[in-house]
């Protein structure tokens, strides 16, 4: 068993995904951009569901492209708040595949994602308490 399949992921199952033969690169692998788009995405859910609204990225750090992910894996994102400031929320974001949609869970991917809260005009806005 690898370290990878011995890990839990970290947070809660935000996005997931079937990694599609139009997500490819030219060498056959599911294309990373792809990967940190699908992220990206389960940043925004998680974050937005704290905020109580509208948030943008406003910095991506630490990302790691651990291993290929393959057509026919599922991928699954979850995601954690780490640190909340004043407009902010930090979030550990990790990519998990599952491997043809069975087996063990393998770590793919992982980062930090930093999150702002926006208004309707695109301005930073407090985080409400919890």
């Amino acid at each position: 068993m690898t370290e990878t399949t011995m890990q839990q992921p970290r947070g809660e199952l935000a996005l997931r995904a079937v990694a599609m033969p139009a997500d490819t690169n030219p060498a056959g692998d599911i294309f990373g951009g792809w990967i940190m788009s699908l992220m990206d995405l389960a940043a925004g859910v998680t974050a937005a569901s704290r905020a109580k609204g509208r948030t943008a990225t406003a910095a991506v750090s630490n990302l790691s492209f651990i291993l290929p992910v393959k057509v026919g894996d599922v991928v699954c994102v979850y995601s954690t708040i780490d640190r909340i400031g004043r407009t902010s929320l930090t979030l550990g974001v990790e990519a998990w595949v599952l491997r043809g949609g069975q087996g063990a869970r393998q770590r793919v991917t992982a980062a930090e994602f930093v999150m702002v809260a926006v208004d309707a005009t695109g301005r930073p806005r407090p985080v409400p308490p919890a």
